[in-house]
């Protein structure tokens, strides 16, 4: 029996003894987690209570929490055993920081104790770090593509910038933590290959983070910039004013470090158009608003399998990044039609570990945008399962109250999926701001089997995370080609004619790729 064909059987082993297990248990939640989703209803849309207890009875349903303990964690590899707390806030004493998904914890060694004490209390404070540290040659940097918007009040275009910054090597076991990911999947006897591929995708979770660093660009030609020393997380968020540049245009920013430093040192900005100010895009015609798109990431136009923990790991640490059929065609028919200098925000639960990865993917199969990643970064591997499913639609509200607060004048088409919360998050973004939403895309997702997907694509649900949303505004679809039409219709440019046209042609698309695959299973 070959390797391949063990690993194989060894994974659809574990995958069916999940389900076994799950099929038996008694799908209620517990008192507490059903008290917690009534006051979600109390202060929200009922919608929104119904997305949460969704994503909790899928992570009971597919024992996620049992998976998550199997996984490795940095902290017991440093051989953390807690400490004072008292007197630090809630949301930064090391249990919650732990229970909440193994946020990082800095090593520290004793030589310099005294000094890394002072320096970590100091980086609790952020911005208001009164000694920032500089980047050394030691150092990983990585800055994040952005999207410059014009500032309503000045005029001038200002853009937000984020910022990492961590060691260039981890302090822990790498090959401890690859292999705890392998047996976890069931394939121990993974090749080298797929060994180094789970080792370069899980060392951005193993490198130590480094709080209250500060580093200095350059903007374009000459235009320079200095960011705030990095927070708690290794992140730090700036909003920084940016001299004018066409519409569309990708202007590059450039880390000015020292050499020997490592990461992702340059990243672009791009620029949108400038619009009337008027504050409601709704009143002016379709050919005259400025568009763009939010867009999700897993299971809307990559394939992540969100409801299954052994697929999240697969397709996270293992499989090539795969672009779900037919989608990225479909995006480039959007792009053609917004314009060049429409936006696109990828909006993803995805912590800013998996930054160079899903960046990698985007820029081979989709048009250039901001991905939008949670601020939990640079987290345990553990915790990449809870962000991934839990508090999904609150974070992508606020997420998308941000770009509103940039750009509100701009009319977006907002594109997701069933398997998470985007039916309830757009919904209820619809409704905080009317005419700022002109569509909404939902990807039906039938690809997946796993348990609790019939709830998440009942007709019921959608109409209640739609109640209020013109029918007319939002479309469930099972394949990319239902979405040509009313794309064109939304907009307004183009021609019917041309999205039947497209719509056919990438219909024949995806029946030839479906052809061609089912010819190499059958020679397999």
């Amino acid at each position: 029996m070959s390797s391949s064909t063990s690993a194989g059987e060894g994974d659809q082993s574990k995958r069916q003894a999940l389900t076994n297990a799950a099929s038996r248990a008694v799908h209620r939640l517990s008192a507490a987690a059903e008290a917690e989703i009534a006051e979600i209803a109390k202060r929200h849309h009922p919608s929104a209570a119904n997305a949460y207890r969704l994503q909790l009875l899928t992570r009971q349903q597919r024992q996620f929490a049992d998976l998550e303990a199997a996984l490795p964690d940095r902290s017991s590899a440093w051989g953390f055993t807690g400490g004072a707390e008292d007197g630090a806030p809630l949301s930064l004493r090391p249990s919650a920081l732990l229970a909440s998904g193994g946020r990082l914890l800095q090593s520290v060694s004793k030589a310099s104790a005294q000094s890394s004490r002072v320096a970590d209390l100091l980086s609790y404070l952020g911005k208001r770090n009164p000694a920032p540290q500089p980047i050394t040659d030691k150092d990983c940097v990585w800055l994040l593509d952005n999207v410059a918007f014009v500032d309503a009040a000045t005029g001038d275009y200002q853009a937000e910038y984020v910022v990492a910054v961590m060691a260039q090597h981890p302090t822990c076991k790498v090959v401890d933590a690859v292999r705890a990911v392998a047996d976890t999947l069931g394939r121990g006897a993974l090749d080298d290959a797929a060994l180094k591929t789970i080792e370069e995708r899980i060392v951005p979770f193993l490198q130590d983070i480094l709080p209250g660093r500060q580093v200095a660009a350059l903007h374009g030609e000459d235009w320079r910039l200095l960011f705030s020393p990095g927070g708690r997380n290794g992140l730090s968020s700036d909003v920084r004013r940016l001299p004018g540049a066409k519409p569309g245009a990708l202007v590059p920013t450039r880390a000015e470090v020292p050499a020997g430093v490592n990461g992702m040192l340059e990243m672009q900005t791009f620029y949108t158009a400038k619009t009337n100010g008027a504050g409601d895009a709704s009143h002016t015609s379709l050919r005259e608003r400025h568009w763009g798109v939010i867009s999700d990431i897993d299971d809307t136009i990559k394939l992540t399998q969100t409801s299954d923990p052994i697929g999240i790991l697969q397709k996270t640490f293992v499989d090539p990044a795969t672009p779900i059929e037919g989608m990225p065609p479909l995006y480039q028919y959007i792009q053609a039609r917004m314009g060049d200098a429409a936006p696109f925000f990828y909006l993803s639960a995805s912590p800013y570990n998996l930054y160079p990865f899903l960046h990698g993917f985007r820029r081979q199969f989709y048009p250039h945008g901001m991905l939008v990643l949670r601020d939990a970064t640079l987290m345990s591997v553990s915790g990449l399962l809870s962000t991934l499913t839990l508090g999904t639609q609150a974070y992508k509200v606020d997420r998308m109250h941000k770009i509103h607060g940039w750009l509100p004048d701009t009319t977006f088409v907002c594109i997701g999926d069933s398997t998470q919360s985007d039916p309830e998050a757009y919904g209820e973004i619809y409704r905080t701001f009317p005419g700022w939403v002109g569509l909404i895309l939902i990807r039906k997702v039938t690809d997946i089997a796993a348990l609790g997907m019939e709830e998440k694509n009942d007709p019921d649900r959608f109409d209640k995370a739609f109640e209020g949303v013109p029918k007319d505004k939002w479309h469930v679809f099972e394949h990319p080609h239902q979405c040509y039409a009313l794309v064109q219709q939304a907009v307004g440019t183009g021609t019917a004619a041309e999205a039947v046209a497209a719509a056919a042609a990438a219909a024949a698309e995806a029946t030839t790729s479906q052809t061609a695959t089912a010819s190499a299973g059958d020679d397999e």
